[in-house]
């Protein structure tokens, strides 16, 4: 296995880790689970740089490298949504998307097509990202202790957690609209 499939692999061992840090309270559980993301996000950087820079990619990588990235994404955004730190709707709607485009490139793939990511897919992806570390961010400078009299505060910081899923959430559909206006026509509903 060469290097860029051992960290994509890695990738997927840090999930369970950064799983259990958000949701297991204990002093600091937050800002380890921000140092497990961070370090499987720069290992989804790393990994396709190493990759494309040495003529490293293999067949295995293909298939991991995007599945590891939406594991770790789908995690945090549901993780985050089981503790109330963002809106189940924006998370139902970037599933949806990804279920489409991970439909629609199955569909080409039979045709011979591969999507490739387009610079929508890519500002979503990183918005994305940006996203769940400020909203770990957030938790680690402002908890949200229990029993606390200060409501207004938290909601603020609830509120800045909703517009950047929004963003990323307005984002998803952009380039969910853009993978279907582009490939779309390989989906042929009297077929």
């Amino acid at each position: 296995m060469n290097l860029p499939n051992k960290l994509t692999v890695l990738r997927v061992i840090l999930i369970p880790f950064f799983l259990f840090f958000v949701l297991c309270y204990f002093k600091g559980h937050m800002i380890w689970a921000l140092v497990v993301f961070a370090l499987a996000s720069i290992t989804d950087l790393l990994d396709g740089k190493i990759a494309r820079s040495q003529n490293l990619v293999t067949t295995f990588g293909k298939f991991l490298d995007p599945l590891a990235d939406k594991l770790l994404v789908m995690t945090a955004l549901i993780t985050f949504t089981f503790e109330r730190l963002i809106d189940p709707i924006a998370v139902v709607i970037i599933l949806a998307r990804e279920f489409m485009v991970t439909g629609l490139r199955l569909v080409v793939a039979n045709e011979g097509v591969v999507v490739a990511a387009g610079i929508w897919g890519k500002m979503k992806t990183a918005f994305t990202m940006v996203a769940l570390v400020a909203i770990m961010a957030l938790q680690i400078f402002f908890p949200d202790e229990k029993g606390s009299p200060d409501l207004n505060w938290h909601s603020a910081i609830f509120l800045i957690n909703e517009v950047l899923i929004w963003i990323s959430v307005v984002l998803t559909v952009i380039s969910g609209a853009v993978y279907l206006k582009g490939y779309g026509k390989y989906i042929d509903p009297n077929e």
